[in-house]
């Protein structure tokens, strides 16, 4: 697989912009990612959680651990 292509080095570039991951739990997560490591864990700035497509909650700075993604979603809206 070329470099650019593998899933960390795309999620790498998408640093600082919003983002929407979803869970295990089919809990779903949308803010800034601030932060990645090569095990996927993530830290997002302005976190908001939905569940079933409602907000529920609204949070600062939320750490996602990388065996709890399901899949994430780049460049959704706020």
């Amino acid at each position: 697989m070329e470099p650019s292509k593998k899933p960390l080095n795309v999620l790498v570039k998408q640093l600082n912009a919003h983002i929407g991951i979803m869970l295990k739990n089919r809990c779903e997560y949308r803010g800034k990612m601030i932060k990645c490591d090569g095990h996927m864990n993530m830290l997002l700035e302005g976190a908001t959680e939905y569940r079933d497509g409602k907000l529920t909650m609204n949070y600062g700075n939320v750490l996602l651990r990388g065996n709890n993604v399901l899949y994430i979603m780049l460049d959704v809206a706020k």
